[in-house]
């Protein structure tokens, strides 16, 4: 039973991965731009809820109802004042732009925090480590069980938003041909902003529910930005409800790893995604995404 349960703790770990994967795969499938800067963002995030809960009392919960719109600013602004600016320079600097702005934001948290941990888990009560007993040494979370709802809940919600909606259509056509789009009244400029907007409200969510399940730091953007690049992959960069696979799969791979050895909970995940990337490289001949070598390169460091 004991190989069920690290199982079914895989295919909730997975859903934290597609959560924190969804706006790096939305960001890229309508803007096809990689942000560096996913992780730290999220973190910031993670701190501002952190901060409303010390200075105000405020659950994070509560807190998200101020946190997310000032995160979709961030992006807003984000989208207007970097990537818009970089992305005429060509694929390369809005990469590494927000490698730059990723910098900055660990170096000012640090700053602003120190190096103390801190976690959003004894704000939010017995919910950070009750669990329901499925059967026999089986036994789900109900923190891992919000999360995993609230994965299928934002990555429905962003498929229906894109096929369904005026807005969809519009960021869709923007992502496919901006120029052309702006022959028939689209306005490509507004879009982008919309997309990156709703990009980072689900980093804001992200980190919402990463302060819930573990500690952060001021430094801890760059593993969550690698987890996300993997998931995002593994699912099929730019799909949606690839993401949620490839997260699930990632989950997986560590916990399953993890049953044979403690190390084995990051190298099982690694050895999975590498084995998926290169073998689909192999099969289709497709090259490796761009910014790939950068992002290893940032989270190893």
């Amino acid at each position: 039973m004991s190989w069920v349960n690290q199982i079914v703790q895989g295919i909730m770990l997975g859903g934290f991965y597609g959560v924190i994967a969804c706006g790096l795969s939305f960001m890229f499938s309508v803007m096809q731009i990689i942000n560096l800067a996913h992780g730290s963002l999220a973190i910031v995030a993670s701190f501002a809820l952190w901060v409303l809960a010390d200075w105000l009392g405020l659950s994070p919960f509560t807190g998200l109802a101020f946190v997310l719109p000032a995160m979709a600013l961030i992006g807003v602004g984000l989208q207007r004042a970097i990537l818009e600016r970089s992305i005429r320079g060509g694929a390369l600097v809005p990469i590494l732009a927000t490698f730059g702005l990723a910098i900055v934001i660990e170096n000012c948290l640090f700053e602003a925090f120190g190096a103390d941990t801190r976690s959003l888990a004894p704000l939010i009560g017995a919910l950070s480590y009750e669990s329901w007993e499925i059967a026999s040494d089986i036994y789900i979370g109900k923190l891992a069980a919000l999360t995993f709802v609230t994965a299928i809940v934002i990555l429905g919600g962003l498929q229906m938003l894109l096929s369904r909606t005026q807005l969809g259509r519009t960021i869709r056509a923007t992502a496919e041909d901006s120029d052309t789009a702006g022959l028939v009244g689209v306005n490509a400029r507004a879009a982008n902003a919309a997309a990156a907007a709703i990009a980072m409200t689900t980093v804001g969510i992200a980190g919402a529910l990463l302060g819930m399940r573990a500690t952060f730091d001021a430094y801890a953007g760059s593993p969550q930005l690698l987890f996300a690049f993997e998931a995002a992959v593994i699912g099929g960069t730019g799909s949606l409800w690839g993401t949620l696979i490839g997260g699930i799969v990632l989950g997986l791979a560590q916990s399953i790893g993890a049953k044979f050895n403690p190390q084995g909970f990051l190298l099982g995940g690694h050895v999975v995604f590498l084995l998926i990337l290169f073998t689909r490289i192999n099969l289709s001949g497709a090259s490796v995404p761009k910014g790939f070598g950068r992002i290893m390169k940032r989270s190893a460091s």
